[in-house]
């Protein structure tokens, strides 16, 4: 017999690891933007052995509160079009 589980909160507050794509939903600008921003330096990543971007929950909810500490549009990373979403 399967073992049914029901969430208790929604997916995103239970993943731990995200994609570049997962990870701009959830921060809340493009994927694009997430590359830059990386790439800059701005959001901490691991490497995949094949060379994909990971993120944890933790590096981006630190990014999202750094975000919030410094301000928003005039404050952003540079290459940003979008402000990073309110958790």
């Amino acid at each position: 017999m399967p073992l049914s589980v029901s969430p208790a909160q929604p997916r995103n507050e239970r993943q731990l690891v995200f994609t570049s794509s997962q990870a701009a939903r959830y921060v809340g600008v493009s994927l694009a933007t997430v590359r830059r921003w990386t790439d800059a330096g701005h959001i901490d990543c691991y490497r995949t052995p094949g060379g994909q971007r990971r993120f944890s929950r933790a590096q981006l909810d630190e990014f999202i509160a750094s975000m919030q500490r410094t301000g928003t549009t005039g404050d952003a990373p540079a290459g940003a079009h979008h402000d990073a979403r309110v958790a």
